[in-house]
């Protein structure tokens, strides 16, 4: 019959309290890590500022064939970083131009802002196209991306 706690030697006491101390730090760890790498997804701008999730969502984007959006938004933060003429027009040539290999979704306006500007370069050259992008991706790619197995797998992965 079990006599309890107290028929144990102080010795096996003492060793089983500091194996729950040890268990219960490792547990609240592993959930800290959890909690923050689940925010990742908690927003788009949070995504992108989170490798492993980044790297999540371009995996998605490539399975859909949409992966152009988010390698223009990522050569722009490149180019906002440490601007030149050479980034700038591949930028434009790689996303921007009509007859770009994976020219990016943007209106009549903005592309003929673009070509009017790639005389007189700056770092926010791209920004209003890097915005308008954004946005695409935050109402459209990023939801579905939610809603994938894709992102259940990540997170789980987490």
């Amino acid at each position: 019959m079990c006599k309890g706690l107290s028929s144990l030697p102080s010795s096996c006491l003492e060793k089983a309290k500091e194996m729950r101390v040890k268990f219960s730090h490792l547990a609240e760890t592993h959930h800290k890590h959890k909690v923050q790498d689940g925010k990742a997804f908690q927003d788009l701008e949070t995504l992108l500022n989170n490798k492993s999730a980044l790297q999540a969502f371009r995996g998605f984007l490539r399975s859909e064939f949409s992966e152009e959006n988010l390698k223009f938004w990522l050569a722009c933060e490149e180019y906002r970083v440490s601007p030149s003429k050479t980034k700038a027009s591949s930028i434009y040539s790689q996303f921007i131009n009509p007859d770009a290999p994976q020219e990016v979704n943007l209106d009549a306006e903005t592309r003929e802002a673009l070509l009017n500007l790639m005389d007189s370069l700056c770092a926010d050259t791209f920004n209003k196209a890097q915005q308008g992008i954004y946005s695409l991706m935050a109402k459209d790619s990023f939801p579905r991306f939610l809603r994938s197995a894709h992102c259940m797998e990540t997170i789980r992965a987490f």
